[in-house]
């Protein structure tokens, strides 16, 4: 498996400065990101925590579907939202909480497989794994027929 790259560059102090986010895919190009897209409402920008969730997401969806897949009921459709959490942490900030919640349409998967093989999924993916220091990681799964 080969590295896979993302690169920052950042101008000026912390909390005034801008920062530009590319990846080598070109999914992101110098995307923008700062305080205020981080700490503020300003949507102009992107911020760690949603990469990570998406990340994260993207992470578990394509597992819970290789392993629908090999139980022999392959997805139909799977929608997954994260939510990451940053909270203050003395001087500083930390990720507490990680919330997924996966809707997947799976015909002919019965309710407890479904659930035994989105908590498998959850625990298994590698971005799961990465973030095990992460307090709380929940998942509502939901399949809809």
């Amino acid at each position: 498996m080969a590295d896979k790259m993302a690169n920052v560059h950042w101008d000026g102090a912390g909390k005034s400065g801008r920062g530009q986010i590319s990846t080598e895919t070109g999914a992101l190009d110098n995307y923008p990101y700062g305080f205020t897209s981080r700490f503020e409402d300003d949507r102009k920008g992107t911020n760690p925590e949603e990469i990570v969730g998406a990340a994260h997401a993207a992470c578990f969806t394509m597992a819970f579907a290789f392993a629908c897949e090999k139980a022999g009921m392959p997805t139909q459709s799977v929608d997954t939202q994260a939510a990451v959490r940053l909270v203050k942490d003395g001087d500083g900030f930390k990720i507490d909480r990680i919330a997924l919640t996966m809707k997947a349409t799976v015909p002919g998967l019965d309710e407890a497989k479904f659930q035994e093989i989105a908590q498998a999924a959850k625990a298994g993916c590698p971005l799961s794994k990465a973030l095990a220091s992460v307090p709380e990681i929940t998942l509502q799964a939901t399949l809809d027929k």
